[in-house]
C-alpha cells in the first residue's frame, strides 16, 4: 500500500501546495486506486503521476468544502476519456450525489461508467473480504468525516515443500490449502491447513481524517493506526485560531496520534500562511510530541509493506 499525495494545501491552491486529494494505491492488494477528495486541479496533478484515473475505483469524501470537491467534476468526466468503464463508487456526506448529478447534467457530461453513491454516516461504510472502511463525524464548520481502512488478516504463505512431504499432491489440494482450508487425501488422511501455512499476518490500519478541530472521534479513528493522516492548518503560534476555524494546529495532530497509540503521523492542509523555510519548525513542533511525523508535499509518497513505514524519496 502506498499513499500518494496530490494536493496538501488548505483553503486555496498556491504555488507551493494544491487544494486536497490523497491518492491509496492498492496496487498489490487489489489492482486499484482508492482517492481521499479531490480538490481543485486534482486530475492535473495526476498528470505528473503513474495514476491511472480509470484505476481509481473508489473515492471518499470527507466533506463538501470547495477544496477538497471542485476537481471531481472534470476527473469523473476524464475518466471516461481515459477508457474508465468500472463501476467507481463515491462516497461522502448528504448532498454530494445531488451536487454531482447537477454538475453532469447542466453541463452535458456523458459518463461511459456507472456510479453508485453511499452516503456517510457514523459505522461501516464499506466491507468486502479483503477491508473495512469505518467512518466517523469530525469536528468542522460543516458535516466532515474521518475514514479508517482496515485490511483484514492475511492468510499465512504456504509452506509447500511440508504439504508436499506429507503427501498432499500438486494441484488443487495445495490451493485449498493457502486459502485456510483443511484437505482429505485419497488415503483419507486430513492435512490441516494450520499445519502448512505460516502464521496469519495482521492487516494494515490507516486513518485519513477530514478537516477538524481537536476531537475526540478523531483519537477513537486512529486507536493503534498505523498511519494517520491528520491535517494541520495551524501551528503553536496560531492556536488560538485553529478551534474557531475548525481547524487543528501540527501539536494537536501529534497529540491525537499519541493518545491513539498510533505507530506513524502524516501533516497535511497546510496553510499557504507557512512558506517552505517554515517546514522544518512544524514539523520540530510536532515531533516534540509524537516523534514519529511527517509532514507531506504535493506528490509526496509513503509506502507500508510488512508492517514497515518508509517515506519514498
Amino acid at each position: 500500500m502506498e499513499l500518494h499525495f496530490l494536493g496538501t494545501g488548505a483553503g486555496m491552491p498556491s504555488k507551493e501546495r494544491n487544494t486536497s486529494a490523497i491518492a491509496m494505491k492498492l496496487l498489490d492488494e487489489r489492482g486499484t486506486v482508492w482517492l481521499f477528495d479531490c480538490g481543485e486541479a486534482t486530475q492535473h496533478q495526476i498528470l505528473h503521476t503513474s495514476i491511472k484515473p480509470r484505476k481509481i475505483e473508489k473515492i471518499f469524501i470527507t466533506h463538501l468544502h470547495g477544496d477538497h470537491v471542485f476537481g471531481l467534476p472534470g476527473l469523473l468526466s476524464s475518466r471516461s476519456f481515459l477508457g474508465g468503464e468500472d463501476t467507481l463508487t463515491i462516497y461522502g456526506p448528504t448532498g454530494l450525489k445531488s451536487w454531482i448529478e447537477a454538475t453532469l447534467a447542466l453541463t452535458g457530461t456523458h459518463l461511459t461508467y456507472p456510479i453508485d453513491y453511499v452516503e456517510a454516516a457514523e459505522g461501516i461504510v464499506f466491507e468486502d473480504e479483503q477491508f473495512i472502511v469505518r467512518a466517523m463525524p469530525l469536528a468542522h464548520v460543516i458535516t466532515c468525516y474521518g475514514y479508517r481502512i482496515e485490511q483484514k488478516p492475511l492468510l499465512g504463505e504456504l509452506l509447500v515443500e511440508k504439504a508436499l512431504a506429507l503427501g498432499v499432491p500438486k494441484g488443487p489440494l495445495l490451493g485449498k490449502l493457502k486459502q485456510g482450508h483443511d484437505v482429505v487425501l485419497e488415503t483419507g488422511e486430513t492435512i490441516y491447513s494450520a499445519n502448512v501455512t505460516a502464521p496469519v499476518k495482521e492487516g494494515f490500519v490507516v486513518t485519513i481524517l477530514g478537516d477538524t478541530k481537536l476531537c475526540d472521534n478523531a483519537v477513537r479513528l486512529a486507536e493503534g493506526a498505523d498511519v494517520v493522516v491528520h491535517e494541520a492548518t495551524f501551528d503553536a503560534e496560531t492556536a488560538h485560531l485553529a478551534a474557531s476555524y475548525g481547524h487543528a494546529t501540527n501539536v494537536e495532530a501529534a497529540t491525537v496520534a499519541k493518545e491513539a497509540h498510533a505507530k506513524n503521523l502524516i501533516l497535511n492542509h497546510i496553510s499557504a500562511r507557512f512558506l517552505p523555510n517554515d517546514i522544518a519548525k512544524l514539523l520540530q513542533q510536532a515531533r516534540a510530541v509524537f516523534p514519529s511525523t511527517y509532514i507531506a508535499n504535493d506528490y509526496a509518497q509513503f509506502e507500508l509493506r510488512n508492517q514497515e513505514f518508509k517515506h519514498l524519496e
